[in-house]
């Protein structure tokens, strides 16, 4: 009689202890599957996709410091190219001119007055003159901030008789705003003023 209720309580230890085991085993595993989900969904929630020409391409999240030199060297040179882009059409000029002064603090808003009132505008309308202007380079000192920049880009104008190179340096400063659709980047081009700006080609056309 004694043998046998030993051997119920050695069985009864047995299943105790497998019981215990299993009960581990459950939680380690549970844990183990909330831990990989809550992986995957923030996996899933730094991955964007663009639907471009009906092909779904990921796009990555990252910091804004990563980006900073490409967004301020891009939000130089659209400054530029909406500022010195023009044709003899007097509501492309205002629209180019708005996008560029949205970019820019009053250091641009005075160099477009000055240009107005010295009638620079009013000649590229009345002598159909088209302005174009390319990015040569952009060099950003993100090291202080705000950070300062020089713009070198080259310039042609076409006129009905020849088309002028002309060499273009400018330099200025960017401060952080917020972002805007007139202003993607969100920065403001600060203290921008025209270190060279001189021809350095004819050609008669």
């Amino acid at each position: 009689m004694f043998r046998q209720l030993k051997n119920i309580d050695t069985a009864f230890q047995h299943i105790k202890t497998f019981t215990i085991m299993v009960v581990i085993g459950s939680s380690l595993l549970c844990c183990f599957t909330v831990y990989q989900a809550f992986n995957m969904v923030l996996t899933a929630q730094e991955r964007i996709y663009l639907l471009a020409n009906d092909k779904a391409l990921e796009a990555f999240s990252a910091e804004r410091k990563d980006n900073i030199p490409v967004e301020a060297r891009d939000h130089v040179k659209m400054f530029h190219h909406y500022f010195f882009t023009l044709d003899p059409d007097e509501k492309v000029i205002e629209s180019n001119i708005n996008k560029a002064l949205g970019l820019a603090d009053n250091s641009a808003a005075n160099q477009f007055s000055d240009l107005k009132e010295a009638g620079y505008y009013t000649g590229i309308i009345s002598g159909s003159v088209s302005q174009t202007i390319y990015m040569d380079s952009a060099v950003i000192d993100t090291s202080i901030y705000p950070f300062s920049f020089r713009y070198h880009g080259t310039q042609k104008v076409i006129r009905s008789t020849s088309v002028v190179t002309r060499k273009l340096t400018t330099e200025g400063r960017l401060r952080n705003v917020n972002r805007s659709d007139l202003n993607p980047h969100g920065f403001l081009i600060e203290r921008w003023k025209v270190i060279e700006n001189r021809d350095i080609d004819i050609n008669k056309r």
